[in-house]
């Protein structure tokens, strides 16, 4: 039985995954019965064809296609790809370790904050979070409604995990995080970075951890407040240096020249 779907649906254009799950689907519901030999393979076919019209047509494409992603960022590197009913669709590894631990997740149609703790408690990422984690979870589409709504989501899932980041981008700076080939979270990084003067290129924040990025921030940021915490001490010696003048104004009330006036009478 299953090999004759497999051929009859062959002959239907519909994506590979499309495809399995509607032969798993006729499986389950015939319970794997032999196909009598009078039946045609031509109505074996355009029954295919029926189901996947069901399955995409009226709204079931909506399950299939992806709205919004939600990026997860440690080392490894991944993409969760949610429908509009916030229910991921399917798992991209963006980078070789995300690639290796996206493979070892089940996470199809499962409700987009169930998807991120599920990952974030997967074993295959409890090496690179080690003792002390940092993990930035970066929401990304073009529907402002969902983007919030997500986003919403993610920060109550992770709001007592140690060092999850959560943030938002929309299309435009998804595109140009994808134009630099750096994943979303490390994008957002990469700006704070910018805005610091770090001078870092993106092909170099992109092999760094997350941990290696927050650990630059820090140090940069505290540099930054050194600065800042020197300009004010310079200028308050500038003023100190006022309040001298005025000593020395007021130094000069007088004393000097009331000399000057007795002088002038000794000469007389």
């Amino acid at each position: 039985m299953r090999e004759q779907l497999k051929r009859a649906l062959d002959n239907v254009h519909a994506e590979e995954a499309l495809k399995e799950q509607t032969r798993d689907f006729l499986a389950r519901k015939t319970r794997g019965y032999t196909v009598r030999d009078g039946v045609r393979p031509g109505r074996l076919a355009a029954a295919a064809a029926c189901i996947l019209l069901l399955l995409t047509g009226a709204g079931g494409w909506a399950c299939f296609t992806p709205t919004s992603t939600v990026s997860i960022d440690v080392n490894p590197s991944l993409e969760l790809n949610v429908n509009r009913f916030d229910r991921v669709v399917s798992v991209t590894g963006v980078n070789h370790e995300g690639q290796a631990l996206a493979e070892t997740l089940n996470l199809t149609f499962l409700p987009c904050t169930s998807a991120v703790e599920q990952v974030l408690d997967s074993p295959g990422l409890a090496d690179y979070l080690g003792d002390d984690p940092a993990v930035a979870i970066t929401v990304v589409g073009d529907n402002e409604v969902q983007r919030d709504r997500l986003l919403s989501g993610v920060e109550n899932a992770t709001a007592q995990r140690q060092g999850a980041y959560c943030c938002a981008l929309d299309i435009g700076e998804a595109e140009q995080a994808n134009a630099l080939g750096l994943s979303y979270g490390k994008y957002r990084a990469y700006l704070d970075l910018c805005e610091l003067g770090s001078g870092l290129p993106p092909e170099e924040v992109k092999q760094m951890s997350m941990r290696e990025i927050r650990t630059l921030l820090a140090s940069l940021s505290q540099s930054d407040v050194d600065a800042q915490s020197g300009n004010v001490s310079g200028s308050g010696k500038g003023n100190g240096n006022g309040a001298g003048n005025g000593f020395g104004s007021s130094g000069g009330s007088g004393t000097g020249n009331g000399q000057g006036h007795r002088h002038g009478q000794s000469a007389s």
